[in-house]
Order: C-alpha cells, then sequence, then structure tokens
C-alpha cells in the first residue's frame, strides 16, 4: 500500500503535496484546485476548492492501481469530515486505531478527531471512486463564532472524549447535489457562491441522515439493495437526459431489471416524488430552460418536452413557478430590454 502524508493546513499546500506525491497536472484558479493524474498509480482527479467558514470541499474521481492510503494530519478538537461515496468505496481509519469503517456507494461518513491527531482515508486497488470530503474546522477565530460551525461543534465535537466515527445509511439525493456541483459552468463570483450554496446543502443532507439514523434503528432504505439503489440512480439520470419520454412505469421498471414498486420506493427515497410526479418536475424544469435559452415558442416546447396538452402544461408550470410560461417568457424578454 501507498502512503501519502498530508500535514498541509490550507488547500493549495495540500495540493502541492499531492503532486509531488502522486504526480500528475496542477492547475489553480481562485480559491480552487484540480490535480489531473494519468501515470502508473491511476487515473482520474482530485479536485478542491476553500470556502467561507473555514470548509474546504474535496471531490475524488479516480481509479488508482494499487492500494492507496491518505494519511492527512488534523488538530485535535477542531476539524469534522463529512465523507460521501458516489460510486466504489473506501475506508476510514484513526492513527494507531484497529478499527476501519468502509463507506460504500451512496452511504455518508463523519468523523472528528478528539484524542488523536490524524485521519486515514484508503482507496482501493482498481476500484473506482467518485465520492467527496467537506472539512470544517470550528476552531479558527475567522469562523467559530458561526452558526453553521457552532453547530457542528455542539453535536460532533464538544462534550465527546474519544475520537468520533459514523458510517450512515444510503442517501441518494446527495449523489444528486454532487451532479449539480459537476454542472456548474459559471466562472469568478458567481461560481464560488454557487458551489458554496450547494456544499451547505450536502452538508445539511449529511447532518440530517446522522440525526435519522441515531433516532431510528430501522434501515431507512427500506427493502431496496444497493444494487436497487444504482438501478433507481441510473433511471433517474435517464429520465433527466430525456424527459420526454412516454414509457410507462412498468416500461421504465423494466428497463432497469426492478420492479415497478421496488422503482415508486427508490423515487420516493431519492426525489420525495412519486416516478411520474418526477418526470413532470423534470419536464417543467426543462420547459423553464428552453424558454430562457431558446427562441422556441410555447407550443414547441410543450410537444418537444412529451407533453399532449399545452392547457395542462401551463396549469403545472404555475404550480412549480407561480406564472404562466407565457408570462414567464414575457418577463424574461422585459428583462432583456431593461
Amino acid at each position: 500500500m501507498k502512503t501519502i502524508d498530508i500535514k498541509a493546513t490550507n488547500l493549495q499546500a495540500m495540493f502541492q503535496t499531492l503532486k509531488g506525491a502522486i504526480g500528475g497536472t496542477f492547475k489553480s484558479q481562485r480559491n480552487e484546485g484540480e490535480l489531473y493524474i494519468d501515470n502508473g498509480l491511476g487515473k482520474g482527479f482530485i479536485r478542491g476548492i476553500e470556502l467561507e467558514r473555514d470548509t474546504i470541499f474535496v471531490e475524488f474521481d479516480i481509479k488508482f492501481k494499487e492500494d492507496v492510503k491518505f494519511a492527512i494530519k488534523s488538530p485535535q478538537r477542531a476539524v469534522a469530515n463529512f465523507l460521501y461515496c458516489k460510486e466504489g468505496k473506501l475506508s476510514h481509519s484513526f492513527i494507531n486505531s484497529n478499527k476501519t469503517k468502509t463507506v460504500e456507494t451512496f452511504q455518508t461518513g463523519i468523523s472528528a478527531n478528539i484524542t488523536t491527531n490524524e485521519n486515514h482515508i484508503s482507496f482501493y486497488k482498481d476500484v473506482y471512486v467518485n465520492s467527496a470530503i467537506i472539512s470544517v474546522n470550528t476552531s479558527k477565530t475567522s469562523s467559530r463564532e458561526h452558526p453553521i460551525n457552532q453547530m457542528v461543534s455542539e453535536i460532533f465535537i464538544k462534550n465527546r472524549t474519544e475520537d468520533y466515527s459514523y458510517t450512515g445509511s444510503y442517501n441518494l439525493k446527495i449523489a444528486d447535489s454532487i451532479n449539480q456541483l459537476k454542472a456548474i459552468k459559471q466562472s469568478g463570483v458567481v461560481r464560488t457562491l454557487l458551489i458554496q450554496g450547494l456544499v451547505n446543502v450536502i452538508l445539511a443532507m449529511e447532518i440530517e441522515q446522522h440525526s435519522i439514523d441515531l433516532k431510528s434503528a430501522e434501515n431507512p432504505t427500506g427493502s431496496l439493495t444497493s444494487f436497487e439503489l444504482k438501478q433507481v440512480k441510473e433511471l433517474s439520470d435517464y429520465i433527466n437526459n430525456f424527459p420526454e419520454t412516454n414509457l410507462s412505469v412498468t416500461e421504465l421498471a423494466a428497463k432497469i431489471s426492478i420492479s415497478p414498486a421496488k422503482v415508486q420506493e427508490g423515487f420516493k427515497l431519492m426525489h420525495g416524488k412519486t416516478l411520474n410526479n418526477y418526470i413532470r418536475y423534470v419536464r417543467v424544469k426543462k420547459s423553464e430552460e428552453l424558454i430562457k435559452n431558446t427562441d422556441l415558442n410555447i407550443s414547441e416546447i410543450v410537444y418537444s418536452l412529451g407533453f399532449s396538452s399545452r392547457s395542462y402544461f401551463s396549469k403545472i408550470f404555475k404550480a412549480q413557478y407561480n406564472c404562466s410560461p407565457i408570462e414567464y417568457k414575457q418577463n424574461i424578454k422585459l428583462a432583456a430590454t431593461a
């Protein structure tokens, strides 16, 4: 196993350590950095951004060709780490501990150093991993009075007498937020604000999942297996790519080889909606993008997205955006000429 020691206290220094240890091409802009590697150790990228409140977000999208362990220095009683594995698996442990916790696809993990000062994040040989870590430093003067940092400290650090490590239940909603992060194309301050907002959402969902798990001994994923959850995620991606689909629930379930009942259970878990309601939601969301960014008229948009009734489309559009499609289009034109 290759061990990489990280003692850096900021993002840029961390990336310089990583580049020296695993090679690759590093690029940075503003408060972001990305290291791309394609060599004998592995292929993929590690991306990070420093955000307000002494918070760092790091994403791994990589497959290593041997077992790799990141030994990350962390001050005692200061930092809480929130891990999410979107695909693959990885493990966490503390220095001098023989207890290792594995975080698998769609699982959350939370850790805080109370008595030790080093975290170990391990990646397995030939296992593709897409995961994200949010590190919140609650001890620095510049941020410790912030309500979010105070809450994180109260829940995961204060009054604890030993290192804290938790592996949570499956959570598919966080995967959606990570996809939204990847889709951000804006630059500058707008990009930073969008990323900050989504990282806050992910952090909130991790804390909420932790609270739910503590309150209930039951598995929040119901009867769904990890494989079935992955299939539901695959179907969600299909609907987002092809919102005009007119396949029935049974036909869509057949595409991913699980029962319609489990499809419905998965969509309620992941999106809080039935399958048909989710399709309508995606269509209306896509219609808003088309109204804003294309010259298509309302009728063309309606039928391109699989709606058979313009009046029905107008009704559900107004329910979601509090104005009719025509009013929305007119407001956009007025804003453009103002």
